[in-house]
């Protein structure tokens, strides 16, 4: 009965008597009471147990404290009821039995409920003469109990466990015998040896139930096995073709991927000289870079099992299914390795395993950890290019349906006559597209880790390198021999992904992902590659000048992207009854496959002319002014709610972008509306939203952060910390800095569109005539030479201005309504691509130059002198 300072509703704590609480308190310089109560308490401290003692008042002995009436009476009370209702169970059970009879009877026959409350009442009177004699409490309670404890004390936890233990066992076991002795209406010692009869004779109804047992466990058990299989397929290196030459563009991921296998193959490489083979490898980057590929190279090249996981592999109905692949997944593992000598596991789409919801702060280096990693290496721009529709493999057949007015994504609502976003860097998108990309990006990946699937994998990953096999763990340790030792399994993961983000972290730490590597876009050379491996495989009519164009037009494509617009080249050639491709063929692909086929929708007369006019701007703009980019596509043909576009590519593969050249993109976002108030006396259309809304927040972004302003203090990273609007634009407003800097800019966009009339007018002509033309048609009409489509020499005669003149002030008088009808568009004639005379190098066969990248113009507006 060990009680330990607990304060009861009377006021008392155990060990102390309400009574002489105040004297106890007293502290040490109170007078010490004969008795010896200190050295009671030393001794009570000596023993480790608190002894449920008063102390008495006057003299201070220590006493037991007095127990409530309750207590002292309860388990009396208990006993005496069982006794009586063995006694009545007599009675009713025979109506001759009288109560003394049954009395007599049941005191012989249930002696040992006598016996308990005899050993309870003597129990009891100990407890009360404890309550009034220190010396008989302190005889007891130290060198009686006292004694036995501190002897107990010398056996060690464990040994005192197991005597418990024991203990408990015969307590239990002598009631059950009791029990059976009382059905089996036998004394105690009778039914101790009829127990194992009865065993022997209960041993059928206990098969029964353990059978049925079985039957109900075991349909489950076959249930979940039948559903813990599937999704796992092993391939050896006969059965796939598939070898590191077949990859294109990826030589640098290749090379290192090859390195891994290598010590898979050869461990004592590496593990003679006391490291390790690196145990698992993640391919990251867009997707159709070639990520399966090289797994499916891995698995031709190397020597060893390849085991293939299928992406919804661990998605399962029922809880727990998910636990059992994986654990079924790596003893299948085991056994390869240790059969072959290694093993190697692929994942694809490893982001459906997901992550468990930790650090979900995603780019821009705001998370940290692997995510951060991650966000350092660009993910943004991608995002952004791919929500942009302007990135390959961005673009497809009919891209710009979801962009609003104000070319953001939208459901409804009016439609914007330019794509705002088109013409703009992957840098420049991804500033204005920062927050839709940060949520597309945030949200993704799946809660892998919520029913255990996660953590099951990452166990078996790098877990407990424990003991395996029932014989090795427990046969050979009841013999008493030590298990042996687990063998080194030789077990390269492999893991493929386009959302790295969505992983987690835990997943990633060396020692599971060793190496991570970012399977991106291919370089120029990757893309020249590329092309001559898919156009090796069909007929074709291109010069290696034409392909390394090809390569130069298609900055991000794919292997998967690339590989689609030869086979659409191919559909182009079929439908015009021919077996060989040519420029033209490989041009009307990209077009399709980069931005999608046109509406069958034609513009009203005045209309198209304000289309072809606005988009004009943009491309001379662009033209004159942009350095290391140049134009690829321009268009007034329809394609879902946008009316034209002007598109670029990057001929560069840069980092970084000056503050010249965000200018620079801002100018040819503002070109639309300086062109439009140029050309029709100060009026423009609602079509120049989504530029507005780009070159506003290209120039309040680099403000805030890049000192684009007249000021050097980061805005941006003032408002992270909350110090307000009022402190940071106090002297100078915001929003009046932005609307200077526009201000600035369109002027200087006012003067390169000025000087360059001609052209414009030029390109609006030529716009309107071949409603799609391409950057070398563009190029062409601006230096006055032919293209492949169009002969550019015809618009630098000296007529040429008068016409296109006459003809737009026609579009201007129908614009205010003075006229009804636009007159005729002018012919000007077709340049006869297929000319060596009139257009040498511009044929199918001589394919076109490479772009010239030119820097701005001088007196054009350039930014450099402004």
């Amino acid at each position: 009965m060990d009680h330990a300072d607990r304060t009861h509703a009377d006021g008392t704590v155990d060990g102390l008597d309400p009574r002489t609480r105040g004297a106890d308190a007293a502290g040490p310089g109170a007078p010490e009471s004969p008795g010896g109560s200190t050295a009671s308490t030393a001794s009570t401290a000596s023993t480790g147990t608190a002894q449920p003692a008063k102390t008495a008042p006057g003299d201070g002995k220590p006493r037991r404290r007095p127990l409530p009436l309750w207590d002292r009476v309860k388990f009396l009370i208990l006993l005496g009821a069982v006794f009586l209702f063995v006694v009545a169970a007599d009675v009713s059970g025979d109506p001759l039995m009288t109560w003394a009879d049954a009395f007599r009877i049941q005191a012989r026959k249930s002696a040992w409920v006598l016996v308990l409350v005899g050993l309870e009442v003597l129990h009891q009177l100990h407890m009360l003469v404890a309550e009034r004699w220190s010396a008989y409490h302190v005889f007891w309670t130290e060198r009686v109990f006292g004694r036995a404890e501190r002897r107990m004390l010398r056996l060690n936890d464990w040994n005192r466990y197991r005597l418990s233990r024991a203990a408990k066992w015969i307590v239990g076991l002598a009631l059950a015998l009791f029990i059976y002795a009382r059905l089996s209406h036998t004394s105690v010692f009778d039914a101790l040896v009829q127990v194992p009869g009865a065993l022997w004779d209960a041993i059928p109804f206990v098969l029964q139930i353990v059978l049925l047992m079985v039957l109900v466990v075991g349909q489950f058990v076959i249930m979940f096995w039948f559903l813990s299989k599937g999704g796992v397929d092993t391939y050896f290196p006969e059965d796939i073709t598939t070898r590191f030459a077949d990859v294109w563009g990826q030589d640098h991921v290749v090379s290192r991927v090859q390195e891994n296998v290598f010590y898979l193959e050869r461990p004592e490489e590496i593990e003679s000289r006391g490291g390790h083979v690196p145990g698992g490898i993640l391919l990251w980057g867009p997707p159709g870079t070639g990520k399966t590929l090289i797994a499916e190279a891995v698995a031709g090249e190397t020597g060893k099992p390849f085991v293939f996981v299928d992406p919804g592999a661990f998605s399962a109905m029922f809880i727990g299914v998910g636990i059992l692949k994986v654990k079924s997944l790596f003893r299948k593992l085991r056994k390869l390795s240790l059969r072959y000598g290694g093993v190697i596991v692929f994942f694809d789409e490893a982001d459906t395993l997901g992550s468990r919801g930790a650090l979900n702060g995603g780019f821009g280096g705001m998370g940290n950890g692997a995510r951060s990693w991650f966000a350092r290496q660009g993910a943004p721009a991608a995002a952004a290019s791919g929500m942009a529709g302007s990135s390959a493999p961005r673009r497809r057949a009919d891209p710009f349906d979801s962009f609003d007015s104000f070319g953001a994504r939208g459901d409804g609502g009016s439609r914007d006559l330019c794509n705002g976003l088109s013409y703009l860097s992957s840098a420049a998108r991804s500033e204005i597209t920062r927050e839709q990309a940060r949520e597309q990006f945030v949200m993704g990946g799946g809660g892998g880790g919520f029913d255990g699937t996660l953590q099951a994998l990452l166990t078996e990953m790098s877990g407990l390198k424990k003991p395996r096999g029932f014989l090795n763990r427990v046969v050979r340790r009841t013999l008493g021999m030590r298990p042996k030792p687990p063998p080194k399994y030789r077990i390269l993961v492999m893991m493929a992904t386009n959302m790295p983000q969505s992983l987690d972290e835990a997943l990633l730490r060396p020692g599971r992902i060793d190496r991570q590597y970012k399977v991106g876009y291919p370089s120029k050379e990757g893309r020249i590659r590329t092309f001559e491996g898919y156009l090796a495989k069909v007929r074709h009519a291109l010069t290696p000048e034409q392909i390394d164009r090809l390569a130069i037009m298609s900055p991000e494509s794919t292997g998967a992207t690339i590989k689609d617009t030869v086979n659409e080249a191919l559909v182009q050639a079929v439908k015009d009854g021919r077996e060989v491709i040519t420029w033209q063929d490989m041009l009307r692909a990209r077009v399709i496959k980069e931005y999608g086929l046109a509406d069958d929708h034609e513009h009203i007369d005045r209309e198209r002319h304000s289309i072809a006019l606005h988009e004009a701007c943009h491309a001379v703009v662009a033209y004159r002014m942009q350095r290391g980019r140049v134009i690829d596509l321009a268009t007034i043909e329809r394609r879902g709610g946008v009316g034209g576009f002007v598109a670029h590519v990057a001929v560069e593969d840069r980092m970084f972008m000056w503050k010249s050249e965000i200018e620079i993109q801002v100018m040819v976002s503002l070109a639309s509306l300086a062109g439009e108030r140029m050309f029709f006396e100060g009026d423009n259309t609602v079509g120049v939203g989504g530029d507005l809304r780009s070159a506003t927040l290209l120039v309040a972004n680099f403000i805030s952060s890049a000192a684009m302003g007249e000021t050097l203090a980061s805005r941006l990273s003032m408002l992270e910390q909350q110090m307000g609007n009022a402190s940071i634009d106090a002297d100078r407003p915001f929003g009046e800095q932005v609307e200077v800097k526009l201000r600035e800019l369109y002027e200087r966009t006012e003067v390169v569109l000025g000087a360059n009339r001609r052209e414009i007018l030029a390109l609006t002509h030529a716009l309107e005539t071949h409603k799609t033309i391409t950057g070398e048609d563009v190029e062409a009409i601006m230096e006055g030479r032919a293209g492949p489509t169009v002969d550019g020499r015809r618009y630098h005669e000296p007529d040429f201005l008068g016409v296109a003149e006459r003809y737009h002030s026609d579009a201007v008088r129908a614009h205010r309504g003075q006229v009804h009808e636009l007159r005729k568009l002018p012919e000007l004639g077709r340049a006869a691509a297929s000319s060596p005379a009139e257009a040498p190098g511009s044929s199918p066969a001589a394919g076109p130059s490479s772009p010239t990248v030119r820097p701005p113009a001088t007196g054009q507006g350039n930014p450099a002198a402004g």
